[in-house]
């Protein structure tokens, strides 16, 4: 005869696996399996516009992997984070296509993080924890912006990391908006705020401002806040101690401030207006949740005149349209420091429950259509432009062509369509056979085209430049029996030391544009580049950016190198003890 405990334990076991087959936990390691195995090879992408962006992340590794420590080594754009999850995994995946390493790399901070609140939320509502994770999920598997920046479908190989900014706000705002174990949302705020820190400093200011309103409205209770805010100071203090790294992150925003200083208000204005989709039904449905909650918002001023205390003061700010207006303040703030993101994504969860509560609170029907209409009208912009987007991109690439190379590693996995590969080439050679024209344009401070750098074929045209470059250096060393052990590249990015594994030089910088991101040398950076082995210059076309750069740049190499024709599309800077000796050719 069985015992109770006999009879209820396979119960109990099948139970337990109906319940994970159920649980959104398992549709997040489920998707978490299928892009390690899409990292294990390397699939091509159609080129997009301003695609050399993601090469950054390729130049980062490369002085990740040399011992460099980024801010402290070299200076970049934005925080280290996204530099280290990437090198990291491409180590694990080598042959993983950079744009898709670049892109999903957050996902080893990020998906712990967002299994956090679906730990929490599925206790109380499966449907609920769905709804918070399939958006999450859609925004962090497919690598595309919101806004767009060309007419024509590719890749959108900029703005990742304003991309990881909008995953890990939506994570925050999932956390503060519906967790209710206490140390839960500790450890996902926490999380979310140190990651927003070193991704990108914007990200951490547009997350406080999110923490600020749940403090003031009472969601998160004041201990917490302490907690998470002393989690986050830790987690500084050890990278700073172990590196000097938060010191050296901030000196860099600083300089970046130095060579930024337009107004905020057009950047902001610009912000908004490029999200108006969003933003007006997102505004009316401020102005409604205002006035249905009208009486209740005068009724807590009323008690808050009474007697202030913590419990009235949260009652005054825990209102709807507060929530609201103060999550779009962020967004706004943090998009005016942006070319191209995921924009406002973190207003989701936030939508979500108020949708929810709302239309089962409001006494007029009317009130709950209007509600659930604006909310749904706010929620649905970006993801019908991410989805819109990369049908675009991928569909459109059936018929396009690999672009050919044989130096470019898994870099040169892309795609494009053949007329703009023909044009690219065409382009190249009259880049090459007529540069004065180039000269002129550079010279009046102006680009051959106005979207130059967003032009698939410049994009195209540049790797081939680059495949051809690195076919140029190796017959340059193996003629004259050199090894350049340190490479620089006169331009936005430079792959090449990864391309040869060799050495990028310390200190320069990564993301070079002159106009937004690259504070003037100095003496460190004057040594380094005085000491290069070889400095490379593109010249098709010559543009007046790379002109403004080899201008920063060329009182560091006029002395100890000598100029050359590379290829009839680079010059170079040689360190003169490299080179050959007079009659020895070369």
């Amino acid at each position: 005869m069985h015992s109770r405990t006999d009879i209820d334990t396979p119960a109990r076991s099948t139970g337990a696996v109906v319940s994970l087959a159920r649980s959104p936990l398992l549709l997040l390691f489920l998707t978490l399996g299928v892009l390690a195995v899409l990292l294990s090879f390397t699939i091509p992408q159609p080129i997009g516009p301003m695609f050399w962006d993601h090469y950054l992340y390729l130049d980062a590794a490369n002085r990740i992997r040399d011992g460099q420590i980024p801010s402290v080594d070299f200076f970049t754009p934005v925080g280290a984070l996204g530099y280290y999850l990437f090198t990291g995994l491409q180590g694990i995946f080598p042959n993983g296509q950079p744009l898709l390493l670049a892109s999903w790399c957050l996902l080893l901070v990020s998906a712990p993080l967002i299994a956090l609140v679906v730990v929490d939320v599925q206790k109380r509502s499966g449907s609920l924890a769905y709804a918070i994770l399939l958006p999450f999920l859609m925004f962090s598997v497919l690598p595309f912006n919101t806004g767009d920046f060309y007419p024509y479908p590719g890749s959108d190989g900029f703005g990742i990391y304003n991309r990881q900014v909008c995953q890990l706000l939506y994570v925050l705002a999932a956390a503060l908006v519906h967790v209710r174990g206490r140390r839960l949302l500790v450890a996902a705020v926490a999380g979310a705020m140190a990651a927003l820190f070193f991704v990108k400093i914007t990200g951490a200011v547009a997350g406080t401002l999110l923490c600020l309103m749940a403090l003031a409205s009472g969601r998160l209770p004041f201990r917490s806040a302490v907690a998470a805010g002393l989690l986050v100071v830790a987690i500084l203090a050890i990278v700073e101690v172990a590196f000097g790294g938060v010191s050296a992150y901030l000196a860099d925003i600083l300089a970046l401030l130095s060579v930024n200083d337009g107004s905020l208000l057009p950047r902001l204005l610009q912000a908004a207006s490029l999200n108006a989709g969003l933003l007006i039904p997102a505004g009316l449905l401020c102005l409604v949740l205002f006035g249905t909650h009208l009486s209740s918002f005068a009724q807590s001023l009323s008690q808050l005149g009474k007697g202030p205390s913590l419990a009235a003061v949260g009652r005054v700010f825990d209102q709807p349209f507060f929530w609201l207006a103060a999550f779009v303040l962020a967004g706004i703030v943090f998009e005016s420091q942006n070319t191209g993101s995921q924009a406002f994504i973190f207003l989701i969860p936030l939508l979500l429950k108020l949708a929810i509560d709302e239309v089962a609170a409001a006494r007029r029907r009317t009130v709950a259509i209007a509600v659930a209409i604006l909310a749904l009208a706010a929620a649905l912009p970006p993801a019908t432009a991410v989805a819109q987007k990369s049908a675009r991109a991928w569909i459109g690439a059936v018929n396009n062509v690999p672009l050919e190379n044989r130096n470019l590693k898994t870099m040169g996995a892309v795609n494009v369509r053949p007329i703009l590969a023909l044009r690219a080439e065409r382009l190249r050679t009259l880049y090459e056979t007529h540069r004065p024209a180039f000269d002129a344009f550079a010279k009046a401070g102006e680009l051959p085209s106005f979207l130059l750098y967003s032009d698939f074929d410049f994009q195209a045209g540049w790797l081939m430049n680059v495949d051809e470059a690195v076919d140029a250096l190796r017959a340059y060393e193996t003629r004259n029996d050199v090894r350049f052990g340190t490479i620089f590249n006169i331009d936005f990015t430079n792959p090449f030391p990864w391309l040869l594994d060799r050495s990028a030089p310390q200190h320069v910088a990564i993301g070079a544009d002159p106009f937004r991101a690259i504070p003037p040398p100095d003496e460190s950076v004057r040594a380094a580049l005085s000491a290069v082995d070889i400095a490379l210059v593109p010249t098709c076309p010559v543009t007046n950016v790379n002109q403004t750069l080899l201008s920063l740049y060329l009182p560091s190499l006029k002395t100890g190198h000598s100029r050359i024709t590379l290829t009839g599309c680079y010059d170079a800077f040689i360190r003169n003890s490299l080179k050959p000796a007079p009659n020895a050719g070369g």
